[in-house]
Formats: structure tokens, C-alpha cells, sequence
């Protein structure tokens, strides 16, 4: 079996020969059933079919060819090696057969967040110097918005659905009647593979551009710590546009292991998917962990009813992990292996650090560097290392590192140091040898003159049992500059007031307990991270002026 490979694609081709009729993808559409009133229970997968919109599939040779065919198809249109294909699709059987294909041809894919609003959808178009939009039905009305300002330089839209609408051509039409024969062109590891989006939490996002090389060192960073092989199967929930979801499922794609696409996030539908489809290996985002344990606690969710002994890793990351999550995990799932891992898109994704399975122990900490990774935390100047125990900026080096911001030197620059090290944003400290996060360097306040680390507080707010989710975010004060106001939703059948999380907040060190509590639901991001810029607007001194003129 080949190991070595010069670009990613080689890695479907040799799926393809080696595993031809093996599944290689699975899509689960729960919300199908529901539209026909028919429960799971009352579902049997033995009566699934590859059209069937609860449950489809794909094997690996169909893969290759559906990818193969979509190359040719944009060869023959033109396309050119270094063109861009932007693709804006829910999570489904065609999204990586596109993104492969696209890469087939020569060209770099680019994901796009499918919150994106039509103006966002329109700059990343123009920033990234788009020639082709892949889009699904969920996007026809944003994309019809910007249509007549849409640049030049899209000459085509693709549609993949049924029904298309005028403005844009049939994907699957076209695609159908491209060659299927993969293409001769071949990238080498040097060569621009993908645009990413930073998640554009400070404005309008930046554009990220990978490496072949990068994509392949992601493959073999998942592979080697989670000990993936052909017999896994590895379940994704998080979209595909996003390097978190994608680089995991990289670990089973470089062994041929089936990977389940479940369109939908309640915890009864995790959990049945994992049951019924015989899932080792699940990437969770701190919200829907809490949600499955809620479930179970409410007994909503009856583990004795599915078979779970083949689960055998649960790992997390995309945001700072509460170490009470995991300690309540542990209790539920004693059984399961548990890891961190740290990334960002401008690292390829996950893996620059991760805890590792071994050392569950650490719970808290982010962990070590990665597989073929470095890290260290440095003071400001970006180069020099602190001293242990003193609280820095966490910067990472290795093949998984970007090559650039896109037409934006003055911000590459600004993270990417002359020797490889890349500034991450995100404050941390070195104790025992392990990496722990404190807080994102944007996201400190600065209360009297002293540092306040929101995910501390968070942390430590998380583990009263009444609540579900907090954020920590500083707010403006006259007299101490800053001051730590908290945002807490309340766990469902369960109530808190104000002064019990004052007196809870008692074993805090005075400075660090907020001085002001709001009890209201905490906004996440597709991947899962708090959306600390929105509710500062919504808290901050305008947006509480026009909330109570009843403007928000």
C-alpha cells in the first residue's frame, strides 16, 4: 500500500485501486424524516438505497470518479492551474468529491462559510480571486442577491440540486458528462492547494492560503494520534468548510476508513448514528458534548437502548475545553479515550498541540506540540520565549503552517515571523511541561490595572450544575477601565439568580469575580466559539442604550 505522496489527491486515487467497493462516505439526514413524520425507530437502514435522502452513500471508486469527472469538466471550460473554485454547500455526499475534483484540475478550492451573508459571500469571491461558485439550494436566494455584482472573474455558477434557477447552470447536468478518467496533472507538495477564511470574528475575514504539502502533514498529524485505521469509522458533524472537521476526517482518509456525514446535531441523533453505524471515532464541539450529557441526565437519551462498546475515542477542541465537561464525560463514558487538539486555520487546522490519550490526567491543559510540530510562548516582541510559569503568546512551527494571507502582506507579516514561527492570538502558560490556554491576547481585560483571563472565570462558573453555557467579556467602567461581566444560560428545568452566582463566585479571588451578571443564551459560531464581539455589542454601552430604547 503506497504511504508516500507528493499531493493529497494521490491519496484518493490510491483509495480508489486498493478499496474500490468499500464505503468510503455516508450521509444521515435525520431532518428527511422528519419532513415524511416518520421517526428513526420506525426507519430501517436495511431499506436504504444510495438515492434514499435519509441515508446515502459512496464508495471509493465513486468518489474518485465524481471528483475526476468534475476536474475534467473544468478543464474543458478552461480552468487553468492556480484558478479558484469556491464552493458554498451544506454538508453532503458531493462536497469533498467537488473539493478533490477541484484540486484534480489544477485548481485551489475555497470553502466558504455557509453563515455567510451576500455581502460576505461576495468579498470572499473578489478577495479571492474566485472563477467558479459551486452553491446549493440553501444559498440560491444570497447568491441571486449579488448575481449582477457578482466579479467578472466568476465565469461560472454551479448549482447542485434540483430545480435550478436561471442564473446559474446544473452541476450535476454538466459534471455527467465529463470524462471520469483522472486527469494527468499532478501537484507537487510546494503548490497552492486551498484559500481557507479566518472565522472573521474582528471583520470581514482574511484569506488563508495552504499548501499540498500542509494538507498532507495534516493527514499524517491525525493519523498519527488517533491511530486511525481502515476498520474506523469516523463520525462528522462540524461543516466541511471548516479545517476543524475536514483535517480529522483526513486521519480516515489517508487509511481508507468510512466517514458519516449526520446533518443535524440533536443528541438523540449523535448518538443513534454512532449506534447504527458503528462509529469509533466522533469529533464533538463543546456545545453538543454538554447537550448529549444534558440529555442523558434528563434520561432523554437511554444508553442502554444502542450499542456503544465499538466508540472508542471522543476528542474536542475548536475553542477552550472546560475541564468539568470532561470530568462529567469521564463519568458517563469511563470507557473512552479523550483528547484535546489545538489548531487554527492558519495551522492546517488541528494538531499544532494536542493533550494525547495518554494524558488524560492533564485535563485543562491544550497539551504538547503536535506530530512534526514545535510551540513555544513568547513575550511580545513575537521571538523571545517567556519564563515558566509566565503568561505569553503561544506561537507553533511546522509543515502545517500557512503560506500566506492572500493579497494581504502587512497581515501575514504581522503572525508570520522570517523563521517559520506563527503567532497564534492566543495567550498561554507552560506548567509541568504541558501548554495551557488562557485566553485569546483580544479577549483579556484589563480590570484596576490588572489581567483578567475570561477563560478562567469561565471555567470556573461552568462547573455550578445549574449552568449550561457562560461568557466572560469585559465591559467599559469608569473607574477601574474594564470591568468582567458574565453571560450565563441557564441549564433547561433549572433556575439561578443573581446573587446565587454572586455567592458561588465567592471562591474566586476578589478581582477576578464579574461584577456584573446577564442571564441570557450565549451565541456560538458554526465551529463552536463564543462570539465575544457580538456580545459586546449587544452589552456594551451602545448596545444597552439601544436595547432599552428597544432598538436590539
Amino acid at each position: 500500500m503506497k504511504t508516500e505522496f507528493e499531493n493529497i489527491t494521490e491519496i484518493l486515487d490510491r483509495n480508489a485501486a486498493e478499496w474500490p467497493d468499500d464505503v468510503a462516505l455516508v450521509e444521515i439526514n435525520p431532518q428527511e424524516l422528519e419532513s415524511r413524520h416518520t421517526t428513526w425507530r420506525e426507519y430501517s437502514l436495511i431499506e436504504s438505497s444510495p438515492v434514499d435522502k435519509f441515508r446515502s452513500q459512496m464508495t471509493w471508486s465513486e468518489f474518485e470518479e465524481k471528483a475526476n469527472r468534475f476536474a475534467n469538466f473544468l478543464l474543458s471550460r478552461g480552468l487553468m492551474r492556480g484558478d479558484k473554485v469556491a464552493i458554498l454547500l451544506m454538508n453532503c455526499l458531493e462536497w469533498l468529491p467537488i473539493y478533490f475534483g477541484a484540486l484534480k484540475a489544477g485548481c485551489l478550492a475555497v470553502p466558504l462559510n455557509f453563515r455567510y451573508t451576500a455581502d460576505e459571500i461576495k468579498y470572499c469571491l473578489e478577495l479571492s480571486d474566485a472563477n467558479a461558485l459551486v452553491f446549493g439550494p440553501e444559498f440560491t436566494g444570497r447568491v441571486e442577491q449579488i448575481t449582477d455584482a457578482m466579479p467578472r472573474r466568476v465565469k461560472m455558477r454551479l448549482y447542485v440540486g434540483d430545480d435550478c434557477p436561471t442564473f446559474a447552470e446544473s452541476y450535476q447536468r454538466l459534471v455527467k458528462y465529463a470524462s471520469a478518467a483522472s486527469p494527468a496533472f499532478r501537484h507537487k507538495p510546494d503548490d497552492e492547494a486551498a484559500i481557507y477564511f479566518s472565522s472573521g470574528t474582528t471583520g470581514f475575514p482574511k484569506a488563508i492560503v495552504l499548501q499540498h504539502k500542509a494538507l498532507l502533514h495534516s493527514c499524517k498529524v491525525e493519523q498519527n494520534h488517533h491511530g486511525q485505521t481502515k476498520d474506523d469509522v469516523f463520525l462528522c458533524i462540524p461543516p466541511l468548510y471548516h479545517t476543524g472537521a475536514k483535517m480529522h476526517w483526513f486521519g480516515s482518509f489517508l487509511v481508507g476508513g468510512k466517514a458519516v456525514l449526520l446533518k443535524g446535531v440533536k443528541p438523540e441523533w449523535i448518538i443513534r448514528c454512532i449506534s447504527e453505524e458503528k462509529c469509533t471515532i466522533v469529533w464533538l464541539l463543546v456545545p453538543w458534548a454538554q447537550d448529549i450529557l444534558d440529555a442523558i441526565e434528563r434520561g432523554d437519551v437511554r444508553l442502554d437502548e444502542y450499542e456503544l462498546g465499538q466508540w472508542r475515542l471522543m476528542h474536542i477542541g475548536a475553542q477552550p475545553v472546560p475541564p468539568a465537561l470532561i470530568k462529567r464525560w469521564k463519568k458517563v463514558f469511563p470507557h473512552h479515550d479523550y483528547d484535546t487538539n489545538y489548531g487554527l486555520s492558519e495551522s492546517t487546522g488541528p494538531g499544532a498541540v494536542h493533550l494525547g490519550v495518554e494524558n488524560t490526567d492533564h485535563v485543562g491543559a491544550i497539551g504538547v506540540a503536535g506530530y512534526g510540530w514545535q510551540a513555544k510562548i513568547v513575550k511580545p516582541d513575537g521571538v523571545t520565549e517567556v519564563a515558566p510559569g509566565e503568561v505569553g503568546e503561544l506561537a507553533v512551527k511546522g509543515p502545517g503552517v500557512m503560506k500566506e494571507y492572500y493579497h494581504n502582506m502587512a497581515a501575514t507579516a504581522e503572525i508570520l515571523k522570517e523563521d517559520g514561527w506563527l503567532l497564534t492570538g492566543d495567550m498561554a502558560e507552560m506548567k509541568d511541561g504541558f501548554i495551557y490556554l488562557v485566553d485569546r491576547a483580544k479577549d483579556v481585560i484589563i480590570s484596576g490595572g490588572e489581567n483578567l483571563y475570561p477563560v478562567q472565570i469561565e471555567d470556573f462558573l461552568r462547573t455550578n450544575g445549574a449552568i449550561k453555557d457562560v461568557a466572560v467579556i469585559g465591559l467599559a467602567d469608569a473607574r477601574l477601565g474594564e470591568i468582567a461581566a458574565a453571560i450565563i444560560s441557564v441549564k433547561e428545568g433549572m433556575s439561578l439568580t443573581e446573587d446565587e452566582v454572586n455567592d458561588f463566585c465567592r471562591a474566586l479571588p476578589r478581582y477576578k469575580r464579574p461584577r456584573k451578571i446577564i442571564f441570557a443564551d450565549v451565541p456560538r459560531n458554526p465551529t463552536g466559539k463564543i462570539e465575544k464581539p457580538k456580545l459586546r455589542a449587544m452589552y456594551g454601552a451602545a448596545g444597552l442604550v439601544a436595547q432599552q430604547n428597544g432598538l436590539a
